[in-house]
C-alpha cells in the first residue's frame, strides 16, 4: 500500500537496528511477545499498519482464524502507516518481536541476513497452501537466496500485491465530448499531450485555468515513463546505476515538460494552494494514478473514474510499478506452527481475502478469486482488469525493492526540483546525480556483503 504522505522509504536505520538485535540475540523475544496462559491458550501477536477499514477487515479475519484454531488467541497490534517502521524497529531492538508482522519488500534482505525472519518454505510447500493460485510476483517478492530477492527460499507471504494503474476522470471526458481512452491500447506520449491539452481548460470563464490533464507526483509516477521508454535505474544485476542515458533523459524531460512546456499540470503556486491529489478528488484533474488501496476512498467521488494503461514511450508498451507488503513470521516465535498457519491464513484464506476485498483496499491474492472480482464491470472502476494486467504483465518492483538499502535511490529525488521547475535540463541533472547514486549503491552492496558474511 502506498502512503501518499511519505515520498520515500529508506532502510538507513534498519541495518543498524537489526545489527543491534542480532548482537543481542533473540533470547526472550517470543516469551515477551506471546506465551501460553495458565489454561494452555497460545497467544500470538500480529503487528500491521493500516487504516480503520483494514483494521476492521483483519479483526474479522482473525476472529475466523481463532474459531478454526481453538486454543490460539491472536493479539492485534495496529499502527498508523507513518509509525509502523519506527515501532517495528523498536520492537526488534528491544527483542520483543511480534510473532507475525508486515514486512516491506525492500527489507527482506536485511531482515533475513540478521536472523529476524523464519524460513517457511517447507511448511508452505507441504501444506494445503496452493502456491500456484497466488500471484507469482507476490510470492517471489519474499524469496531470498542470500544474494538476490526473488529467488530461493520463502521468508514471507504477500499481504497484498499493489498495482499502480492509471486512472482517468470518465465524467470529465464525457462532459467535454472527448473520446474515452482505449482500455487495451495505451496512448503514445504525443497522444497523451494532445488529449491533455483538450482537458486543460478554464471551465468557469474567469480567465484562470481550473481544470488540468494530470497532477503526477515524480516519486510515484516517473517510473512508468522511464520504463516504457526502455530505460531503467539499474542494470540487470543491480550493480550499476543507469540513469545517465539518452532514454532516461528523454523520459524525465518529457515528465517535466508536461508542466513547463505543455502546461498540463497545476503550476507550483497552484499546487501549493491545493495539492494535486485533492484536486483529483475534487474532479479538477483528468488523469491520476490509482492503486487498489484507493478504492474505498474513491467510492465517494462525485464523478466516475476508470482505469487505463499508462502512456507508452519508445517501446510502445505500458509500464508501471507494482508493490507489495508481506506477512512474515519471526524466527524467535515460540509457536512456529501456529504462526505460520496464521501467516498463510491472512495471506490466502478465501474468508480473509473476502474481508479485505469487501473493504475495497486490495485485489485478491488468489488468482481465481481475482479474476472473478475483475469480471464485475458494473461497479467502479469498471476496468478492474487493468490492476491484474499490471500484476501479471507490465508491472515492475520499485528500483530499491531488491537492493540492501535505498539511499542510492532516494538520492535521485533529493535535488530534482530544478528539473521539474524547468530550471535545469534532465540530461544535465542525470549526469550530475549518477556518480553520487553509484557511490551509495556501492556502499549498499558492501554493506550487504558484510551482513551476509
Amino acid at each position: 500500500m502506498v502512503n501518499r504522505k511519505r515520498l520515500f522509504t529508506t532502510t538507513l536505520s534498519i541495518a543498524s537496528v537489526l545489527t543491534l538485535a542480532a548482537c543481542g540475540g533473540s533470547g526472550d523475544a517470543a516469551t515477551d511477545s506471546g506465551g501460553a496462559s495458565a489454561d494452555g491458550t497460545k497467544t500470538l501477536t500480529f503487528m500491521f499498519r493500516g487504516g480503520e477499514d483494514e483494521q476492521k477487515a483483519y479483526e474479522s479475519a482473525i476472529e475466523a482464524y481463532e474459531t478454526d484454531h481453538p486454543g490460539v488467541d491472536v493479539e492485534i497490534i495496529a499502527t498508523d502507516p507513518d509509525q509502523y517502521d519506527t515501532k517495528l524497529q523498536a520492537s526488534i531492538a528491544g527483542n520483543d518481536i511480534p510473532d507475525v508482522f508486515y514486512i516491506a519488500q525492500g527489507d527482506v534482505m536485511a531482515y533475513v541476513d540478521n536472523g529476524i525472519l523464519m524460513d517457511i518454505t517447507e511448511e508452505v510447500e507441504n501444506s494445503d497452501f496452493d502456491i500456484d493460485n497466488v500471484w507469482e510476483y507476490g510470492v517471489d517478492s519474499y524469496r531470498y537466496d542470500g544474494k538476490n530477492v526473488g529467488e530461493g527460499n520463502i521468508y514471507g507471504l504477500p499481504k497484498d500485491v499493489g498495482p499502480f494503474a492509471l486512472g482517468y476522470n470518465k465524467t470529465m471526458f464525457e462532459e467535454m465530448g472527448i473520446p474515452l481512452p482505449d482500455v487495451d491500447v495505451p496512448y503514445t506520449w504525443d497522444q497523451f499531450v494532445e488529449v491533455g491539452k483538450q482537458l486543460t481548460a478554464d471551465t468557469d470563464g474567469d480567465g484562470e485555468v481550473d481544470q488540468w490533464a494530470n497532477g503526477f507526483n515524480v516519486a510515484w509516477s516517473l517510473q512508468a515513463f522511464v520504463w516504457s521508454n526502455g530505460a531503467d535505474f539499474l542494470n540487470e544485476d543491480k550493480t550499476k546505476v543507469t540513469v545517465d542515458t539518452p532514454e532516461f533523459a528523454e523520459a524525465l524531460q518529457y515528465f517535466a515538460d508536461l508542466q513547463n512546456v505543455h502546461q498540463l499540470t497545476p503550476s507550483i503556486a497552484q499546487a501549493q494552494t491545493l495539492d494535486t491529489y485533492q484536486r483529483w478528488m475534487n474532479g479538477e484533474i483528468g488523469f491520476f494514478p490509482v492503486g487498489p488501496w484507493d478504492m474505498s476512498t474513491y467510492a465517494g467521488l462525485d464523478f466516475e473514474y476508470d482505469l487505463i494503461p499508462w502512456p507508452a514511450g519508445s517501446t510502445g508498451e505500458s509500464a508501471s510499478f507494482v508493490g507489495s507488503l508481506g506477512i512474515a513470521v519471526a524466527d524467535s516465535t515460540d509457536y512456529k506452527e501456529e504462526a505460520i498457519e496464521l501467516a498463510m491464513y491472512l495471506s490466502t484464506s478465501e474468508e480473509g481475502q473476502q474481508q479485505l476485498v469487501d473493504a475495497q483496499i486490495q485485489i485478491p491474492n488468489l488468482i481465481d478469486m481475482a479474476n472473478e472480482w475483475a469480471a464485475d464491470t458494473e461497479t467502479v472502476p469498471s476496468n478492474k482488469k487493468e490492476f491484474l494486467d499490471v500484476v501479471s504483465d507490465y508491472g515492475r518492483s520499485m528500483p530499491a525493492a531488491s537492493t540492501y538499502t535505498a539511499e542510492w535511490y532516494d538520492e535521485f529525488f533529493i535535488n530534482i526540483q530544478p528539473v521539474l521547475d524547468g530550471d535545469q535540463t534532465a540530461a544535465d541533472y542525470l549526469k550530475s546525480v549518477q556518480p553520487r547514486m553509484q557511490e551509495l549503491l556501492d556502499a549498499s552492496i558492501m554493506q550487504h556483503e558484510q551482513a551476509a558474511n
